[in-house]
């Protein structure tokens, strides 16, 4: 790992109108050579919080910067350091794979023999060298994703913001647009990589931030964030029937995380520090026949939802 490339130093916006702030107080930093996970239900302010990376917003409060200098003044001078691959389809439908990466190669004002060089290399690490010909509108969605992505690889970048960009994929072409991204990193870029796929973000992200209500929740390594998880609880119910939210029971264990309702088995997921043994008076002060219960570690899912007391959703 290297020194911070991106630094997000309290950032806050709120939309003209709106009653609430979509960010408030948001800091982060993104290295090169680090994949950072970002996560966060519907409304959370990754939409906005990547408008601000993405020049489609400018800052109110607080500092974006690139390698210390504020973000404005890098994207007017050199706005190939930084390149989206947006969860839209970012290219031209009539136009061939070939076609629309010479036309974005052209807008990042490269020579002749550059542009050349540059578009055949990009063919090469998306794999499209034999849909050159191709209409983008005839690709399957995989093949889509893919030019997706080849289109952000032109101007070679120093940061890369890639939003859901395995949506609507078979798994081949998921596996293979991760292992790009982490190449990528492995040359020393940084990157934002927002999913709700919670086993990609397990499977790519040196960190993970977690974003909700216009608030970082928490940011760290996957490890330190599932040891912070800690725990999970599972208990199955002979007869789950009377085990609603108006239960003594159920109230009082909610009071330590998230319930999750599977069936007749229940997960819960412990908040930071909360002691087992708070947990199983509870469980044997009630009225529940329980003949099952489990304790294991929590998973990233666990914790997002612990966190943001929501499931995860769909934008």
């Amino acid at each position: 790992m290297e020194t911070d490339l991106l630094q997000i130093s309290h950032v806050s916006f709120q939309y003209k109108g709106a009653k609430d702030a979509a960010l408030t107080d948001v800091s982060l930093t993104a290295k090169r050579g680090e994949i950072l996970g970002l996560l966060g239900p519907n409304g959370a302010g990754k939409t906005t919080l990547i408008s601000h990376l993405s020049a489609g917003l400018a800052v109110q409060n607080g500092d974006v910067l690139i390698d210390g200098e504020p973000f404005a003044k890098v994207h007017h001078n050199t706005p190939t350091r930084i390149s989206v691959a947006p969860q839209e389809y970012a290219f031209y439908p009539m136009l061939t794979v070939l076609e629309n990466l010479n036309c974005f190669a052209a807008a990042c004002d490269l020579s002749a023999d550059l542009q050349k060089t540059r578009v055949q290399s990009c063919l090469d690490f998306a794999q499209l060298n034999h849909f050159g010909n191709t209409r983008a509108q005839n690709l399957s969605g995989g093949l889509k994703r893919r030019l997706n992505l080849a289109i952000a690889v032109l101007p070679q970048p120093d940061l890369y913001l890639f939003d859901e960009p395995t949506v609507g994929v078979d798994p081949q072409s998921r596996a293979f647009i991760l292992d790009a991204i982490k190449h990528l990193a492995s040359q020393g870029a940084a990157i934002i990589y927002t999913s709700h796929y919670m086993e990609e973000i397990e499977a790519i992200a040196d960190r993970v931030a977690i974003l909700d209500r216009g608030r970082i929740l928490c940011c760290d390594t996957l490890s330190n964030l599932l040891q912070q998880g800690a725990m999970t609880v599972r208990f199955q119910l002979k007869d789950a029937s009377n085990f609603t939210p108006e239960h003594p029971s159920y109230a009082a264990l909610l009071a330590f995380g998230h319930l999750q309702a599977d069936g007749s088995h229940y997960i819960l997921s412990l908040r930071p520090h909360t002691p087992l043994s708070h947990v199983f008076t509870v469980l044997e002060n009630s009225t529940l026949a329980i003949h099952d219960i489990q304790v294991g570690r929590a998973t990233l899912e666990h914790v997002f939802m612990t966190l943001t007391d929501r499931k995860l959703r769909d934008d």
